[in-house]
């Protein structure tokens, strides 16, 4: 197994669906899906077992625990940890099988949002992209927060997410793996994803 997408959920069921579809449509099928569930009351689960993914429910609350957890039983040798409102294009894989033939630790991707509505909110993921751009080329590692990938042995070498940390806990993993190996920011692959948290803000 090359790929694991790792989807940590709680009452996604109207974002889940359309994650799921962009991942089974990649160009690369070798990979696997797993959605690790924190108590959702909600169709999610029965969504992701609709498409016959691997589900896992974990009780406790945090996102580094939904992680966490579901690094443990993946099998890839690449982990792509992504929020469940997160779409990939058809060539997703495609293009991050390439990069990593380098020698890197980890990486983030451009973010795009698909339904923002607003100038202001994509002008918003244009800020972010500039700032994590800038940042992860002068050495200072950081994350987009939506959606980001480690090589497996890297991943746990690092010691994998801080589950006491309720926020940031992927900038603290990133900045770790970018001691071990390189930390990178790919502008040309685009990640796509709901602009509902801008909006809230």
């Amino acid at each position: 197994m090359k790929f694991s997408f790792i989807i940590p959920t709680r009452n996604e069921g109207r974002y889940l669906e359309g994650c799921i579809k962009s991942i089974r449509e990649q160009s690369i099928k070798d990979y696997e899906i797993i959605v690790v569930d924190t108590n959702s009351t909600d169709r999610t689960k029965a969504i992701a077992r609709k498409y016959h993914v691997k589900v896992i429910n974990e009780p406790r609350k945090g996102p580094g625990v939904a992680r966490n957890r579901g690094a443990n039983i993946a099998k890839g040798a690449i982990l792509v940890f992504c929020d469940a409102d997160v779409r990939f294009d058809r060539y997703f894989l495609e293009k991050l099988e390439e990069r990593f033939r380098k020698i890197i630790g980890g990486c983030i991707f451009r973010l795009r949002t698909y339904d923002a509505g607003e100038k202001i909110h994509e002008m918003a993921y244009n800020y972010v992209n500039i700032i994590a751009k800038f940042m992860n080329k002068i050495g200072i590692a950081i994350t987009t927060g939506s959606c980001f990938a480690f090589r497996r042995d890297v991943f746990f070498k690092a010691g994998s997410f801080n589950e006491k940390m309720l926020t940031n806990e992927d900038h603290d993993l990133a900045r770790r793996v970018s001691k071990i190996k390189r930390f990178l920011f790919f502008n040309d692959i685009v990640v796509e994803t709901s602009s509902r948290r801008v909006k809230r803000f």
